[in-house]
């Protein structure tokens, strides 16, 4: 695996306690929001390039 980095986000109440309903499945967190992450850029039309011009809401 690639080095990876860590990141911190804010989640509301209900999906933190869905993520925790995945865990006691024994599911990680990281790795639920990592496969995800991967299956839905791997299926998106936006290429690489596109995703650097989005726009960061902060």
């Amino acid at each position: 695996m690639p080095k990876s980095v860590r990141i911190v986000i804010q989640l509301p109440v209900e999906l933190k306690r869905q993520l925790d309903e995945l865990k006691r499945q024994g599911y990680t967190t990281s790795g639920f929001i990592r496969a995800m992450l991967e299956r839905e850029l791997q299926k998106s039309e936006l290429r690489p390039t596109e995703l650097k011009r989005l726009p960061i809401r902060r």
